[in-house]
């Protein structure tokens, strides 16, 4: 059985279980802390990050794109009959995700509102581009869940989190984005390819007190509101 090493917040990490987990393989996810890095992992992952997957022969490999690439190389692909091209494309467009997952992260932590802006900013390029592709869905390709899902899947989890604990929501102003991300979470993926205490471990890094949207959370009472500083100028009447 093929095992990853994983981080529990990770979303490169939740890229793969997830494409693992929609194509049923079975797999052994191993945690660390990425603080206190092992040195039996340092050995093994050459640039000290994860995830790693380590193959049934023993061997482990590295980098998100790699190990999606591998895994689609020895299962059955998630779409049958695809050509080159649109293999490259589908490539494209999840490379467009992967590469902001950082940008996500770093919004998420913004000490202040204008720093949140313009994080968000430079989340919403991507965005807009993807609004612009999306047809009528479900998912990003139509009916069929693809590669391109997948590698969402992280960014749009994420937001729904955000927009659960505060009033801020990072795809309110793309309804298209919004549909797909209903369409994903509804698969049961997001859950399947994260920790069972994902969401406890997240708010508690992303959410805390020296986070803006951590001390602005809004009320539970009085919901999403103009007078609360962290909603989003979309987000509220």
């Amino acid at each position: 059985m093929i095992k990853i090493i994983s981080f529990k917040i990770c979303p490169f990490v939740q890229r793969v279980t997830a494409l693992l987990e929609a194509k049923k393989i079975p797999y052994q996810i191993e945690f660390i802390e990425l603080s206190k890095k092992p040195q039996w992992f340092l050995d093994i992952s050459p640039n000290g990050q994860v995830p790693v997957l380590v193959s049934e022969a023993g061997i482990p490999l590295f980098e998100s794109n790699a190990i999606v690439e591998y895994i689609d190389e020895v299962s059955q692909p998630l779409e049958s009959e695809v050509s080159p091209e649109q293999r490259a494309i589908d490539r494209a467009w999840s490379y467009q995700a992967s590469k902001h997952y950082l940008t996500q992260c770093s919004a998420q932590r913004s000490a202040d509102r204008d720093t949140l802006m313009q994080r968000s900013d430079k989340l919403n390029t991507v965005l807009d581009r993807v609004e612009k592709k999306l047809g009528d869905g479900p998912f990003f390709k139509g009916d069929s869940l693809s590669n391109v899902d997948l590698a969402w899947l992280p960014l749009l989890h994420r937001a729904d989190i955000i927009n659960q604990f505060t009033c801020y929501d990072f795809i309110q102003a793309y309804p298209k984005v919004k549909e797909w991300q209903s369409a994903l979470l509804d698969t049961g993926l997001a859950e399947k390819s994260v920790s069972s205490d994902f969401t406890q471990r997240f708010t508690d890094f992303y959410l805390s007190q020296s986070s803006y949207l951590g001390s602005k959370k809004c009320d539970e009472k009085e919901g999403c509101n103009a007078d609360n500083p962290v909603c989003h100028p979309k987000c509220c009447g």
